[in-house]
């Protein structure tokens, strides 16, 4: 099992933007999305197993998003506690989509792998992304 912590402010995956040059059309991430996956493949990097997962994979990712200012002091402790849960964008598979392409070739060898997700979103002080990648089973290749 591998666990470990993303700190700071987690960064939903953006829409891929295109551009032209000399008549050919180039797609590329955000710059926002693009340097979140960095920390996240930099973090990731410190819990890398000795060789790549190859089989199927469980994953679970909890998204802590910072407690809204406009929150009264009771509304925020009840978000802390987790009774009051995010119901704004972005979704929570817009954050897990980052994660996973910041994940592939640190953790495992594709994407395609997890097999068993599961998600979450809540408030919090520290804003954060807890990972939790857990293989399932002997490595298989379908």
């Amino acid at each position: 099992m591998i666990t470990f912590t993303v700190y700071g402010e987690p960064v939903a995956q953006g829409r891929p933007r295109a551009s032209t040059i000399n008549g050919q059309v180039r797609m590329y991430d955000p710059a926002k999305s693009k340097d979140f996956k960095k920390y996240v493949k930099l973090v990731a990097s410190q819990h890398r197993p000795s060789q790549l997962i190859t089989g199927p994979i469980s994953m679970k990712v909890e998204i802590f998003k910072p407690s809204l200012k406009s929150f009264s002091k009771k509304k925020a402790l009840a978000a802390e506690r987790g009774e009051l849960r995010p119901l704004t964008k972005p979704d929570v598979d817009n954050y897990v989509k980052g994660v996973k392409d910041a994940l592939k070739s640190v953790i495992w060898k594709d994407d395609s792998q997890v097999v068993d997700l599961h998600i979450g979103k809540w408030y919090s002080e520290n804003p954060r992304i807890e990972i939790t990648i857990e293989e399932i089973g002997g490595s298989q290749n379908e």
